[in-house]
């Protein structure tokens, strides 16, 4: 399957769409909703999906960036900045998972993706299945099926039981119903802000501020002053020193906006660094 669609989007490859993980994971499945008409290309990490759009390979990636479950999923304010690629769009998705295995159970240990696992802590832990982890949803399902042992199983999404032929023994294991996973587009060109005229955006950037009291506090004044809505806030570190704090955030609007315009300026006097990842058009919306 993997071969077939290399070579397929080998063949057109500004109609492919990069994703991380085997045939049949969530970020397939994801890639198929938002592009239908798109080629998916099967990568085996996101640095990897996000270099076949850098090389020619793909004309985009779809990347999960976070889970309403279980928090971070990739981490995009690293991949983004040194791949020099932008955020075009959004995907949010409503993502379920099924217990497989090569017969109906019951089962000791379960592979899968850490953040499935993650979002089936729970019902793992209630039937004493023991999680382990594994490179991607679906590549569980293939690696259970390899393995032939009726006491093992993987957390994967249903069709990954039709594409290896595993029986599922549970369907909708993941412990909340409203289980949703947000996923960008990457490409190499921006979308222009000002085509985005009439529909609601979304700007994601980086920075990092300068380092003196109080800079976060004064750096985020523009947004509050302005009227401009910050719809995600979260702080890594950058490098080993743990003395610099960078942020990602996400915002409702696009440069070209006064108010947008006004925020985004103070926000690059009281930072040491400001880069944007990109301004897209909103999937669903916030609050």
């Amino acid at each position: 399957m993997v071969d077939q669609m290399r070579a397929s989007a080998a063949a057109a490859p500004t109609k492919a769409i990069a994703f991380q993980g085997a045939p049949g994971a969530n970020s397939h499945r994801a890639a198929m909703e938002a592009l239908p008409q798109s080629l998916p290309l099967p990568c085996s990490s996101f640095a990897d999906a996000l270099e076949a759009v850098e090389t020619g390979a793909a004309g985009c990636a779809i990347i999960p960036i976070e889970n309403s479950q279980n928090g971070r999923v990739a981490d995009i304010h690293f991949l983004l900045p040194e791949s020099g690629l932008h955020i075009v769009g959004e995907h949010f998705m409503a993502i379920n998972h099924a217990l497989m295995g090569v017969g109906p159970g019951p089962f000791k240990e379960a592979y899968s993706h850490p953040q499935a696992l993650g979002q089936s802590r729970i019902f793992l832990r209630e039937r004493g299945i023991m999680p382990l982890s594994h490179a991607d949803t679906a590549g569980a399902a293939a690696f259970v099926a390899e393995r032939g042992d009726p006491d093992i199983a993987s957390i994967s999404p249903p069709i990954a039981a039709e594409l290896y032929g595993l029986q599922i023994a549970e369907h909708n294991v993941e412990d909340a119903a409203d289980n949703m996973t947000r996923f960008v587009l990457c490409a190499k060109d921006p979308v222009d802000p000002a085509s985005l005229k009439g529909t609601v955006a979304i700007t994601s950037f980086v920075f990092e501020v300068k380092n003196i009291p109080a800079a976060l506090y004064k750096a985020m004044g523009g947004f509050a002053t302005n009227g401009v809505n910050m719809t995600k806030l979260e702080s890594y570190q950058k490098g080993t020193s743990f003395s610099a704090s960078m942020f990602y955030a996400d915002i409702v609007g696009a440069p070209g906006n006064p108010a947008v315009d006004r925020a985004l300026e103070e926000l690059a006097f009281h930072s040491k660094e400001l880069r944007i990842l990109g301004t897209y058009a909103q999937a669903r919306p916030r609050g």
